[in-house]
């Protein structure tokens, strides 16, 4: 790189304050919180990763250094190229079951048939049937919070936020309602997956046995201290 095309010492401390006021807005996110997944919060991560990504460049062109600290994205994350100042957006969510209990789904669908009348149950309609009734008489968001309570296992969700520089025409996009997202105009992306906590564990599990191997160690040597017949003090 040319030094014509170096950035200049003032972009490199701007970015670098950049990373400072992040770091400060992500540390009072996590300390005023709701929940384990306050949205504050996620949006603080993001700026900071954004932010020290940045930074982390402009270093690298100008100095040719780099910061001793990574922030974690997603393996297949895609880079955002969407609108600075987006005019409306988007909220994509995919949430995971599976029917554990089909005989527990049909009874809660046939409770709620039996008081609305327009809860229409086909008899024969089974886990499908009593699905439609059930999304019908309640929002996603409370069967994602009494799950249990229908016979239904929780699996993997994603949440994506996608912008857009135009809000949409009412009924556009009715005929095909997810088949023109695009990955670099997701601005935030939230997933939540039981192979987290499995990675969580697995990483305890490696921790575990390296203290276990250590004091191992550490009670071999101390054998090895004491000559033979005496008892060590």
């Amino acid at each position: 790189m040319s030094d014509a095309a170096l950035p200049s010492v003032a972009e490199v401390r701007a970015a670098a304050e950049a990373v400072k006021a992040a770091l400060d807005r992500h540390l009072a996110a996590v300390e005023s919180r709701i929940g384990d997944e306050d949205p504050a919060v996620y949006a603080a991560f993001n700026e900071l990763a954004a932010a020290a990504e940045e930074y982390d460049e402009l270093l690298y062109d100008r100095y040719d250094e780099v910061t001793p600290f990574e922030i974690p994205t997603p393996e297949d994350g895609v880079p955002y190229t969407g609108p600075a100042e987006p005019a409306a957006f988007s909220v994509f969510i995919r949430r995971d079951y599976a029917v554990a209990e089909p005989p527990r789904l049909i009874a809660q669908a046939e409770r709620v048939a039996a008081h609305d009348r327009e809860a229409d149950l086909v008899h024969d309609g089974g886990t499908a049937g009593a699905l439609g009734v059930l999304f019908g008489e309640y929002e996603p968001d409370e069967i994602a919070s009494r799950y249990k309570e229908f016979g239904l296992e929780e699996g993997d969700s994603t949440l994506w936020i996608a912008a857009s520089e135009e809000v949409a025409e009412p009924g556009e996009w009715l005929g095909s309602p997810f088949g023109h997202t695009d990955p670099q105009d997701v601005l935030h992306r939230f997933d939540v997956s039981s192979v987290f906590d499995e990675e969580a564990d697995d990483f305890d599990d490696d921790e575990e046995e390296e203290a276990e191997a250590e004091a191992d160690e550490a009670e071999d040597a101390g054998g090895h201290a004491a000559a033979p017949g005496l008892t060590p003090a």
